[in-house]
């Protein structure tokens, strides 16, 4: 027997207004007390994903079956309750739509809620939802998650099947989600993983010093403060510089490498349809298609340097400690300048995951001038049980 199905109520426009996909998961199930959302890229059987561009959702079919991560959770007993916001093609990572508009941020009321999985974290922000499924190429679940207060996690990449999704970039797409505490991340988890969480500590925590000096400074200064204590919860700590020429060439790779990724996935549909974009997407397809071999040749050969780079900071195990997102959630409606500026600032913290596919969670333990701001741990291939039950320890301890 299922719950039965209550209206939506949605004050913060995190939801999609064109589609009334709904799943009711069993009674008696391990997540059958929760109800979540789901980015409008996840298929739900009979309906259109709309991927947040009107001329996608117009050009494709209703999906045939549910996305493999949507049914898990179903059949866990979770219950769907709609579909949510999302970037276009989820080429963007402040959450504002051309086409839809932006979700309210409530916990920073006058900001962008993060993008691509926009929606999803304004919705469990506001207490609209238990969780919220998101996607992450380039930073779309750890970015919003530190715009909104979030735990969200990247995990390892290919750990989680991403069957019955709007692709980007398959090399670095992953499948993430969000809550507001993490005891009920761990409760998902356990779900998804089909593994129990366990009571986790690093046998050391490396503080990325580069990474913190990327962030502005009131955000690094908050933020290193919950890093010390995070690191008197591990076995050692050190801190350590993870790039000896700097993260912005780490950043331009990936750029380079996704884009190329991203134009391939659609160039097809684009040549036959000729789509609306807005300014910043068509932006980041143009930049594709000007790329040159020896442009993607080069980022290839730096990719692999960074891969063997960040081998070495992991071979002696823990965890890296590093600010999710250089600033705080920014003003909504900024000027394209601005907005290019923000996230070329972005991209030098998420890329380094991104890049090597390693899990990494952010978690809301900061505020700088009441907006918060997200702390990241970040661990070996593999280690997305660990990182989650660590974060449930120290949420458990910061709390007393």
């Amino acid at each position: 027997m299922a719950r039965p199905r209550q209206p939506l109520v949605d004050p913060l426009d995190a939801f999609c207004k064109d589609t009334k996909a709904y799943l009711a998961g069993p009674l008696g199930g391990p997540l059958s007390n929760l109800n979540f959302a789901a980015k409008d890229i996840f298929d739900v059987a009979g309906h259109v994903t709309g991927g947040g561009n009107p001329d996608w959702k117009a050009t494709h079919p209703p999906a045939e079956r549910n996305a493999w991560i949507v049914q898990t959770l179903v059949s866990a007993g979770a219950t769907m309750v709609g579909k949510t916001h999302t970037d276009e093609l989820t080429r963007g990572i402040l959450g504002e739509n051309a086409h839809y508009g932006t979700p309210i941020n409530s916990k920073a009321l006058g900001r962008v809620p993060g993008g691509s999985s926009s929606g999803s974290a304004a919705a469990v922000a506001g207490r609209l939802v238990d969780f919220a499924l998101g996607s992450d190429t380039g930073g779309s679940v750890r970015i919003p998650a530190s715009f909104c207060g979030l735990y969200g996690l990247r995990p390892t990449h290919g750990r989680i099947p991403l069957e019955g999704i709007l692709m980007q970039a398959p090399s670095y797409d992953t499948i993430g989600w969000f809550t507001r505490d993490a005891e009920t991340y761990a409760k998902v988890a356990e779900t998804v993983f089909q593994s129990t969480i366990p009571d986790a500590s690093p046998s050391r925590l490396i503080i990325a010093e580069d990474a913190f000096e990327e962030a502005d400074e009131d955000v690094s200064e908050a933020l290193m403060s919950v890093a010390e204590k995070l690191a008197a919860m591990a076995g050692s700590s050190t801190t350590l510089r993870l790039s000896p020429n700097g993260l912005t060439e780490w950043a331009v790779q990936q750029n380079v490498l996704q884009s190329v990724e991203a134009w391939d996935s659609v160039k097809d549909w684009i040549d036959q349809v000729n789509p609306r974009f807005s300014f910043w997407v068509s932006e980041r397809y143009n930049l594709a298609i000007s790329l040159t071999e020896t442009q993607t040749s080069e980022a290839t050969v730096l990719r692999d340097k960074v891969r063997a780079r960040m081998d070495e900071v992991f071979a002696g195990g823990g965890f890296v400690c590093l600010p999710t997102a250089v600033v705080p959630a920014p003003l909504r409606g900024l000027p394209a300048s601005a907005k290019k500026d923000v996230q070329g600032r972005l991209s030098r913290l998420t890329c380094i995951a991104g890049t090597t596919g390693r899990p990494q969670l952010s978690m809301p333990l900061a505020e700088v001038n009441g907006l918060p701001v997200g702390i990241s741990i970040m661990g070996d291939h593999g280690s997305d049980e660990e990182l989650i039950g660590f974060a449930r320890r120290v949420e458990a301890e910061l709390a007393d």
